[in-house]
């Protein structure tokens, strides 16, 4: 039901600590303008309905099925969004979640915290935040993730950034490790080379090519070529990680988070503990041939790397077999919610279906549609 891939002795201690234990999702929300770029996401069929992806996310995943949306989940280029996944596990177990703006292009249609941070500009730029939003947006992650972990058994941080495995890729470059080809993308074949001009031209923009690993701020890092969630997550880390378990809800981006975490009280010399910290995600993004989430995973040392056991191959939905060819894979802590149901319920991938499947017929039956 949960596959653990690397750190096995570490990621063993980290389940059995929280079987049975209840978790408190948290959302992080942020934009890039890189996600504009024509065919850099299948996250949102076209560059306008990409501004709305996360907005109509966080909506499904607060208010699940309704039959007058005020922000309708957008057609993907192919399957149905991953907050089916997200949305079915909180619905079912009652989690406890929170959402947050960390910087947005529109304003969020449910409730929400709003961390005051602004949506970035494309990396392209090499000044895709101020440095002074991006202190920030760490020190509201370090206080909301104290916070949170002082009434949970342990927490979930998940993500919702159109683009934001290309701003991951650009943050482990400017960290030092070699990610390229390692990404995955929301694409079934991971578009490598677009993702990696735009990442050079960044950070040639923003002066860190050549870098120097040792001397260099990440924040400052963040503030040329990042987005909004990367460092409110990081701090969430950083905090929660000295209280309670922390799982990292995503793929490569997540694994990026992480490095950032690690960098950042490396820098600044504040307490992390890492023996805390997961990344959890679902087997999709792990299998995906185009990219190599379990070698990056190594590269960044430390990291115990986990994944889902949750299998479409027999969904009667077409949009959900999809993902067994690549399509969607992960997003909005779908991974990280599969495994919490794991971890809590004991579910079988057929309980998880079955789950995530009769949120989506309620849908259907409303005439409503996300499925391209």
């Amino acid at each position: 039901m949960i596959y653990l891939y690397t750190q096995l002795q570490q990621g063993q201690r980290w389940l059995r600590r929280y079987q049975g234990k209840t978790p408190t999702f948290a959302c992080i929300l942020g934009f890039t303008a890189t996600g504009l770029i024509p065919d850099i996401s299948a996250a949102g069929n076209t560059p306008q309905a990409r501004e709305y992806t996360a907005i109509a996310d966080a909506e499904f995943l607060s208010l699940g099925v309704e039959p007058n949306p005020r922000q309708p989940l957008p057609d993907l280029t192919a399957g149905s969004s991953p907050v089916f996944i997200s949305r079915a596990v909180i619905e079912s177990l009652n989690l406890p979640y929170f959402i947050f703006n960390a910087g947005l292009l529109h304003a969020l249609t449910v409730d929400h915290i709003d961390l005051e941070g602004i949506a970035a500009n494309c990396l392209t730029s090499g000044k895709a935040m101020p440095l002074e939003t991006v202190k920030h947006l760490f020190e509201q992650g370090l206080e909301w993730g104290k916070k949170l972990a002082q009434q949970t058994d342990y927490l979930i941080i998940g993500e919702c950034v159109v683009g934001g495995t290309t701003t991951a890729l650009a943050i482990l470059t400017g960290l030092g490790i070699d990610a390229v080809g390692k990404i995955n993308s929301s694409h079934v074949h991971c578009n490598h080379a677009q993702k990696w001009s735009i990442v050079e031209a960044g950070l040639k923009q923003g002066g860190f090519i050549p870098f120097s690993q040792i001397t260099t701020d990440p924040l400052s890092l963040v503030a040329a070529v990042g987005d909004p969630m990367q460092v409110v997550a990081a701090g969430m880390t950083i905090a929660a990680s000295q209280i309670t378990g922390v799982m990292l809800a995503g793929g490569t981006q997540m694994l990026a988070v992480y490095a950032l975490a690690k960098a950042i009280s490396h820098y600044f010399d504040l307490e992390i503990k890492l023996e805390q910290v997961v990344v959890g995600t679902t087997r999709w993004v792990v299998e995906d041939p185009t990219g190599d989430t379990v070698g990056l995973a190594r590269m960044i040392e430390g990291v115990p790397l986990l994944a889902t056991g949750l299998n479409f191959t027999t969904s009667r939905y077409p949009s959900f077999r999809l993902y067994e060819q690549g399509y969607v894979k992960e997003g909005v802590g779908a991974g990280g919610c599969a495994i919490s149901a794991h971890l809590k319920q004991g579910w079988t991938p057929s309980q998880l279906l079955t789950a995530i499947e009769t949120l989506f017929t309620s849908y259907q039956n409303l005439g409503l549609n996300s499925v391209s």
